[in-house]
């Protein structure tokens, strides 16, 4: 599943660590993320995009 994760974070300006403590998951995760390595659970992703204030579709691009 494609994401705009890193887009999102450097336009509110937020580290990786940062995203990760705010939704209780470690870097390690946030970076996987990125890279298209990890597809995170449903559950996740809706943490993430509550946190920037966006549709889960915002975010996650369903390939």
């Amino acid at each position: 599943m494609k994401n705009k994760l890193k887009v999102y974070r450097a336009m509110n300006d937020i580290t990786q660590e940062q995203l990760a403590k705010e939704i209780g998951v470690t870097r390690q995760t946030i970076i996987a993320i990125e890279k298209d390595k990890y597809d995170p659970s449903l559950a996740l992703a809706f943490k993430i995009a509550r946190f920037f204030d966006v549709k889960i579709e915002d975010v996650f691009m369903y390939s």
